[in-house]
């Protein structure tokens, strides 16, 4: 068996582009759940590619520190499918995470592909060596594998836990602890040997070419990362709690125009389909737009409607407002209350429950979620 090191540099460098490819794929999502399917299929089709990327990347690049007594070079079909594998699981991890309702088993399912997708791009990768080969001793595959599900469980429940920003960057340092710690368990229970032919079913990679390609894919990672810091970072009069940040604005699906941030005035809906609600005034039947109504509360066997400066009595029950409106992205958050996703500029978690607030709505500053209600709330604001 070959004796091997790493070159501290390249240990350290593989560290940094894990930082910047996890910091850029989770905040890239940021507020992903709030717009239109095609949009969110995009960023999460984008995101997978850099966080897969990053996996692959910071794995060869602390290959490229690796230090054997031979000379070794990869094959490009097997090096080329760890880098796919890489990025279809974390896809299909951030497709649980943004196309499903978010539950303590749907999170910790997301968690656990990551997590295979980590080992399965590492061990992969490693079996793409040639004139070298490795050999895994099966206690150092159980416990880099084990490491990379629990670092990737805890990285995501920290990143979708709370879709605030300092959750988000404390993700990613979890990210980047999991994908360089399995790494290098798992070469600590890598033995390797010299092999006397080489038999390559792809193109051959030197480290040279290999070294090429790592470096564009870090920079490509690079630049995205500082993009997204961009917007992440750009408004600091915004809190943590906002939902209407840029990262979170609101798409047409949720509010075809403007935001409840707006200070020209609450959201136009642009969609044809607006429905028409009843309330009585001045003893005659009038009709709102679903897309004004920020808020409905339940009163009695009526409700009220909430819209800007003004309140008015509908004829509805709470029970059919719900029925109704549901598929104009209304929401029921408590027993009494159905809320327009598009007008709430506020989230707060308290204790078991939750509020929320609204801007532009001055007949109504905030109403109450209840528990039994809270992941259906945070889902419907991408949180």
């Amino acid at each position: 068996m070959l004796e091997f090191t790493h070159n501290p540099w390249m240990v350290a460098a593989s560290f940094a582009v894990a930082l910047f490819a996890g910091f850029s794929g989770l905040s890239l999502l940021r507020g992903a759940s709030r717009l239109p399917v095609v949009q969110r299929k995009f960023l999460v089709a984008v995101a997978a590619i850099v966080l897969g990327g990053g996996i692959w990347s910071m794995h060869f690049v602390a290959m490229l520190g690796l230090q054997l007594p031979t000379l070794f070079f990869y094959d490009g079909l097997i090096t080329l499918m760890s880098a796919l594998v890489a990025i279809l699981m974390v896809g299909l991890a951030l497709l649980v995470l943004h196309f499903g309702r978010r539950t303590p088993i749907s999170i910790t399912a997301a968690g656990s592909i990551m997590g295979a997708g980590i080992a399965a791009m590492h061990y992969i990768g490693m079996l793409g060596m040639e004139l070298c080969g490795p050999v895994f001793r099966p206690l150092g595959v159980v416990v880099a594998l084990a490491a990379a599900l629990a670092l990737s469980n805890l990285a995501v429940w920290v990143a979708y836990g709370s879709r605030t920003r300092g959750n988000i960057l404390l993700g990613t340092l979890c990210f980047a602890a999991a994908v360089v710690s399995m790494h290098f368990i798992a070469m600590a229970g890598t033995q390797f040997y010299r092999a006397d032919v080489a038999s390559t079913a792809g193109p051959v990679l030197s480290n040279a070419v290999l070294a090429m390609l790592v470096t564009v894919s870090s920079f490509v990672i690079s630049g995205v990362s500082l993009l997204s810091g961009v917007s992440f970072f750009g408004s600091a009069a915004v809190t943590d709690t906002a939902m209407n940040t840029p990262g979170d604005a609101p798409g047409p699906d949720v509010a075809a125009a403007g935001s409840s941030a707006d200070p020209a005035g609450p959201p136009k809906e642009t969609r044809s389909t607006a429905l028409p609600v009843p309330y009585e005034r001045d003893g005659n039947t009038r009709f709102a737009e679903s897309s004004k109504i920020a808020a409905v509360r339940a009163e009695g066997h009526y409700t009220v409607l909430y819209t800007g400066k003004d309140k008015y009595l509908c004829p509805w029950s709470i029970s059919e407002a719900y029925s109704r409106l549901g598929p104009y992205r209304f929401i029921r958050v408590h027993r009494s209350y159905l809320i327009n996703p598009a007008y709430v500029s506020e989230f707060r978690r308290t204790k078991d429950t939750g509020v929320c607030f609204f801007k532009n709505t001055e007949s109504l500053a905030k109403a109450p979620v209840s528990r039994s209600r809270l992941a259906d709330v945070r889902a419907a604001l991408g949180i």
